[in-house]
């Protein structure tokens, strides 16, 4: 475990993450499970994912159930009551319903009778894009506390008939409370898009482009695809570009930042960013294996995971990454500081 370091850091604290969550749902499905769906293996799977088994929301639990839980979890961690909090950002792509917004549902079912609340769709790159957008709200002065959140309940969207997709994705929900000062100090933020490859993942029909018809769900129009080669070649390309994008504008090195965090997509992936920025694969948080790829939800499950199996510790340097559907990509460095107070 690498230890507390003394690093060149002295960018100014942008917002402080006060209190986290998570949670996944009690149903986990394993590659044995998958092998009796379609033609597959629990070799296959995991030597080119590096995924054992992900989790499924159950019956009658929507992505606003999952975050509600996550996000108790995170006031509980801040000490904060609901009705303290001015904001709520939920990031996903698998909303409960068109209309309304997600977060609605769940600024209602908290008690956060003080907040506004509003959906934000950056695919896997969610979170850090609410991540984002809550440090803004805080650093304006518009908000004092925000409530964070990636939910997603990928196995709602995805194709059991297509060996190449249904492997790679579970359900689960990551919370954050930003604020000005916590247990994680933001020094650095930023967000990126490309819509010019906004085909590479996408659901095709039900939008108003391509409304909804008994063709479009004959034809699985309505399941998450993805150009499985192109992706991994932008995923790799784009977090690391953001990654040194970050390191340059702090004027950081690859060698003061302790921990990354990247989007949990593909084990592959995830090696093949920190070779490329310099960051030693043992640094890299790899939640993947008990998880899969959970969108918009992977950063802060993995962050919190992380954080109470006690791998940081004070003054050490955590970099998120995170690339996802738009295309859209973002980088965010933290100062681990273990404070609430």
């Amino acid at each position: 475990m690498p230890s507390a370091i003394q690093t060149r850091d002295t960018s100014p604290v942008l917002a402080s993450i006060a209190g986290l969550g998570h949670y996944l749902p009690e149903t986990t499905i394993t590659n044995k499970d998958l092998e009796a769906l379609v033609d597959t293996s629990d070799s296959w799977i995991t030597s080119r994912t590096g995924i054992s088994s992900r989790r499924r929301a159950g019956a009658g639990q929507a992505t606003s159930d999952l975050a509600i839980e996550a996000s108790r979890a995170a006031l509980d961690d801040a000490n904060i009551d609901a009705a303290d909090i001015d904001m709520i950002l939920l990031a996903t792509a698998t909303p409960d319903l068109p209309v309304p917004s997600s977060a609605c549902i769940i600024q209602n079912a908290l008690g956060a009778s003080n907040a506004g609340a509003m959906d934000i769709n950056a695919g896997c790159s969610g979170f850090l894009y609410a991540l984002h957008t809550a440090c803004a709200f805080v650093r304006s002065g518009q908000a004092r506390r925000v409530l964070a959140i990636g939910s997603e309940t990928l196995t709602r969207i995805t194709d059991y008939t297509d060996r190449r997709t249904c492997v790679l994705f579970g359900d689960g929900a990551g919370a954050c409370v930003i604020a000005d000062h916590g247990r994680m100090d933001l020094i650095y933020s930023q967000v990126r898009s490309d819509g010019s490859q906004a085909d590479l993942i996408q659901i095709p029909a039900g939008g108003s482009r391509t409304p909804a018809s008994s063709q479009t769900i004959a034809d699985h129009q309505h399941f998450l695809q993805l150009d499985g080669t192109r992706v991994f070649k932008q995923a790799v390309r784009r977090m690391v570009e953001a990654a040194h994008e970050g390191l340059a504008a702090t004027g950081l090195s690859a060698s003061d930042v302790s921990w990354v965090i990247p989007h949990q997509a593909n084990a592959r992936i995830l090696t093949a960013v920190a070779e490329q920025v310099g960051i030693a694969v043992p640094r890299v948080v790899n939640d993947i294996a008990e998880t899969g790829n959970t969108s918009a939800a992977s950063v802060p499950i993995a962050l919190n995971r992380a954080r109470s199996a006690g791998v940081f510790e004070p003054g050490q340097l955590i970099m998120l990454l995170a690339f996802g559907a738009g295309l859209t990509w973002a980088c965010q460095i933290l100062r681990y500081t273990d404070s609430n107070e």
